[in-house]
């Protein structure tokens, strides 16, 4: 089952604690060490695009990639009610094209989770460095295998909300390191029955994540041409424990060459 598409149209909604100034505040001052203020930054897995508007009020020329129509017709919608020149393109991650090298990669809220596969993150890190400027930056987030095996593993999660509920069913297969959640969403019908009740709609999403060690992502950055920098706790901003649930990478594109010079 496709996800992200009945879910794209609640996704804000459900998804309104996200730390995306944070995260932007974070990721802004990552790259500022890199001397990257400006210029091109491509996001993969943009989803909505709350992150991607966010970066672009600081001054940065964005693209947004995503897979899903339906999340990237909702960030359509906030680039024309804001007036920001983003642009968007429906691709995949792991075989995404650009017309030319960015100064910057970001991707956060778990998107690289979605590669299932050796093959899938390895193409994808491949892609990153093949478009980077000499000398720039992949700024990437990713949940640990801990997260998926203790932190959520089999469990129920629901919320009820005015407008929509959900209803979350999480499984984790630690042999093959694959969290699969099954989301029940209902969503408030604008009509009413013909009794006079309420009507809410219901669909259902299956969405499959890979749990990786930061041992693995740091192999699959440097198979990739990247020179991996360095990692730390997305929550705490300290240093990775054996508990991190989040983890950022910062990795640096070194094998281009400027006029003949190697970067």
């Amino acid at each position: 089952m496709e996800a992200y598409t009945d879910f794209a149209g609640v996704y804000d909604q459900l998804m309104d604690e996200t730390p995306y100034a944070q995260w932007c505040g974070n990721i802004v001052q990552e790259l500022g060490k890199y001397g990257i203020r400006d210029g091109l930054v491509l996001e993969l897995g943009c989803g909505t695009g709350s992150l991607t508007e966010l970066l672009a009020a600081q001054g940065f020329d964005m693209i947004g990639i995503d897979c899903s129509d339906g999340m990237l017709n909702i960030a359509c919608e906030k680039k024309e009610k804001s007036g920001s020149d983003i642009l968007y393109l429906n691709q995949d991650m792991r075989s995404f094209e650009l017309y030319g090298t960015v100064r910057a990669v970001v991707s956060v809220c778990d998107s690289l989770n979605y590669l299932l596969e050796d093959e899938d993150l390895a193409a994808c890190f491949q892609l990153v460095n093949n478009y980077l400027d000499p000398g720039g930056v992949f700024i990437f987030d990713f949940n640990t295998r801990y997260k998926y095996e203790t932190v959520i593993g089999d469990s129920v999660i629901a919320e009820n909300r005015e407008d929509c509920s959900f209803i979350w069913e999480n499984y984790y297969d630690p042999e093959s390191d694959i969290n699969e959640y099954d989301l029940t969403i209902f969503v408030r019908n604008p009509e009413m029955s013909a009794s006079g009740q309420e009507l809410f709609n219901r669909f259902q999403e299956v969405h499959l994540q890979r749990g990786y060690t930061l041992e693995e992502m740091q192999r699959f950055v440097e198979l990739s041409g990247l020179a991996f920098i360095r990692a730390y706790d997305a929550d705490t901003l300290g240093e990775v424990t054996d508990t991190s649930e989040r983890i950022y990478c910062v990795a640096q594109e070194k094998t281009k060459r400027i006029e003949g010079v190697r970067v």
